[in-house]
């Protein structure tokens, strides 16, 4: 019986020494997949030099297919001593100005290609786009100071505002979080494909306010038509 015992016991013995098998090696020849920035991160780098986004967009004539843009943003990068905003490929951009909001201030501004935009503060420029380079009225604070800017700009896009028969539209795919579209005088809305609140302007116009709370852009459509007399 003892001979039977110590035979189990170096049998299980045996057993548990056995090396568990081991995964398969990769292949020398595999090359390791190149990094990527992911969108999450390249929008976390984004966030470390500006915050708290705003743009109103006022349609003006409908036959002009042009609209004023009202870009609220707050310049946070520590040091920072220029600002880029960019010139939206598609849309002719005119009649830009740059205002500081705490004093009211006009603020020096020139429109830079992309590779000058690297070259001057910008590492990440889109080489196939046109900035405009903002002179900040004083370097942001290291210790988590801001400047708060408002840029103004009109863009001519026939792509994104037209006419469709009786109605017309806006489409436009819009990055930003926090946005409103006013409609020109004399329209109102007769649909939009997001959530938006509807609210009247002192001078009566119409206008259209939403918060994009996805992580994409929105894709922004509305249409509207004139008020009969």
């Amino acid at each position: 019986m003892r001979a039977m015992l110590l035979a189990a016991a170096v049998f299980a013995l045996g057993c548990a020494a056995q090396p568990a098998p081991r995964a398969p090696a990769r292949p020398a020849s595999a090359a390791a997949p190149a990094e990527r920035t992911s969108p999450s991160a390249e929008a976390s780098t984004k966030a470390k030099a500006e915050s708290d986004e705003y743009t109103r967009y006022e349609l003006l004539a409908p036959e002009t297919a042009q609209f004023h843009i009202l870009y609220e943003v707050t310049a946070m990068a520590p040091g920072a001593t220029v600002f880029f905003n960019p010139i939206r490929k598609g849309s002719a951009a005119s009649g830009e100005r740059v205002t500081d909001r705490m004093t009211g201030q006009d603020l020096r501004f020139e429109v830079v290609s992309g590779q000058e935009a690297r070259a001057s503060g910008l590492p990440r420029a889109d080489l196939e786009t046109d900035y405009i380079r903002i002179h900040l009225p004083r370097a942001v604070p290291a210790d988590g100071g801001q400047v708060r800017l408002l840029i103004e700009k009109t863009y001519k896009d026939p792509k994104s505002y037209f006419r469709e028969g009786e109605a017309i539209v806006f489409s436009r795919s819009l990055g930003i979080k926090r946005n409103s579209v006013v409609l020109p005088p004399g329209y109102e809305l007769t649909s939009c494909n997001v959530p938006s609140q509807v609210l009247s302007e002192p001078d009566g116009r119409i206008t259209i306010a939403f918060w994009n709370t996805g992580p994409d852009a929105a894709p922004l459509k509305l249409t509207a038509r004139r008020l009969s007399p």
